[in-house]
């Protein structure tokens, strides 16, 4: 336990422990419910603009609710609004099963149940993102922010692998309902933490108002590092976003049907808590700019070899170089990003780059099942790729500030 606490010190603060198995439950369960939607989806469209079309269904609620979200945040207590907010998603996991049980289901009710539960997540994300700042010292953050990615990787592992082993096994169901004690799990850890949920705030900043989201969004104009990096994570998931035509790759492409749909989802979770790990025993990285454009670089990279491959295992090694690449550089973003705002802010700053961070892939997604729809899969995943590699050229040229970023630890909160 004590070699365990040296290398990762994050774990020595009870409450970051909680909310650290309530990522990874909560997020297996999600993970294995977005494998079985866009499996069910396929099974009953076999089209690709179908699946695309789900990554829109998360994307509009994001646009619309996350800087209500993020304000939401900053003004009322952070625990309430997650226990809130992870207790409707059940309910739409509940509909979910029903529907499938009863044979009623149809793209139509997976797509506004999708709608509803990402106007959820909307609120629930900049609320669970501006607490972890709180439960840990800022010395060790880039080492709970490994972990925590760890954690949230790990499930994206464990989900897609149960989701596959029973849709072939028990059918489709079981899954929605599994989920539904995942939230209940959450919900239950949210409750014994022992920080408060509450926001520092100044006088009179308790307030949903457009001057209060106007003031978020000013802030994040006004750091660069804050919107460089924003502005890169979106482009770099609206062109190398697969994930949706994964069920074409594992059915059509590579044919290994849903168990091997379970691994391709799965390894650039694997990748990326291989990577996550790593960083967490390493401590604070240097040169933090031009490492986080290189690993981008290689997403893309990876992204692209996906696409060319016709064999599964070397498709499980491109997955993997995706996901490695995506940690190490999420992990210098989001320190990046919440080492650089204050408390009061935290949940506006989160709300307004999670547009970008979630919004990049579900849109991306709407933007693959289109092209793939019309040159093919192979086609829309090699060209997203080459994409991403060619904006890291441009930005890593153009903007000397997010090449030559490299944050101290004793740099203090601003």
């Amino acid at each position: 336990m004590k070699s365990l606490l040296k290398r990762y010190p994050a774990f020595a603060y009870p409450d970051f422990v909680r909310m650290w198995i309530g990522q990874l439950t909560s997020q297996a369960g999600n993970t294995m419910q977005l494998v079985t939607m866009n499996w069910q989806l396929y099974l009953i469209t076999h089209s690709a603009i179908a699946l695309g079309f789900i990554g829109f269904m998360r994307f509009i609620p994001i646009v619309i609710f996350s800087l209500l979200g993020g304000s939401f945040a900053d003004s009322f207590n952070r625990k309430a609004v997650q226990m809130v907010c992870q207790s409707l998603r059940g309910v739409i996991a509940v509909i979910l099963a029903f529907t499938t049980i009863t044979g009623a289901i149809t793209p139509l009710h997976i797509y506004i149940l999708t709608f509803f539960d990402s106007g959820l997540v909307a609120f629930d994300s900049p609320s669970r993102q501006a607490i972890i700042p709180s439960l840990v010292p800022k010395e060790i953050f880039t080492s709970a922010m490994s972990v925590w990615i760890a954690a949230f990787q790990a499930a994206t592992i464990v989900g897609p692998l149960i989701a596959g082993i029973l849709i072939g096994r028990n059918g489709i169901p079981l899954i929605y309902v599994l989920n539904v004690f995942t939230f209940v799990i959450f919900i239950a850890l949210l409750f014994s933490l022992k920080n408060s949920g509450v926001a520092h705030l100044d006088e009179n900043e308790n307030e949903i108002s457009i001057a209060h989201i106007k003031e978020g969004l000013m802030f994040i104009k006004s750091n660069t590092i804050i919107w460089t990096t924003t502005f890169m994570d979106f482009l770099a998931t609206f062109f190398s976003s697969a994930e949706a035509l994964l069920p074409i790759f594992a059915n059509d492409i590579l044919k290994v049907g849903p168990q091997g749909l379970g691994f391709l989802y799965a390894a650039p979770a694997l990748g990326s808590i291989l990577a996550g790990l790593t960083v967490g025993r390493m401590g604070e990285l240097k040169q933090q700019g031009k490492v986080l454009l290189c690993c981008v670089f290689f997403y893309g990279l990876g992204t692209v070899l996906f696409g060319l491959s016709k064999n599964y295992y070397l498709s499980l090694l491109a997955l993997l170089i995706v996901g490695s690449s995506d940690s190490v550089s999420a992990i210098i973003r989001n320190v990046a990003r919440q080492m650089s705002t204050p408390d009061s802010m935290r949940g506006r700053m989160s709300s307004i780059t999670m547009i970008f961070f979630m919004g990049g892939p579900q849109l991306g997604e709407f933007e693959a099942g289109l092209v793939a729809g019309f040159g093919g899969a192979p086609f829309s995943v090699i060209t997203g790729g080459i994409a991403t590699m060619a904006v890291i050229v441009i930005m890593a040229a153009k903007i000397p500030a997010l090449r030559n970023y490299s944050r101290k630890v004793k740099d203090p909160l601003i």
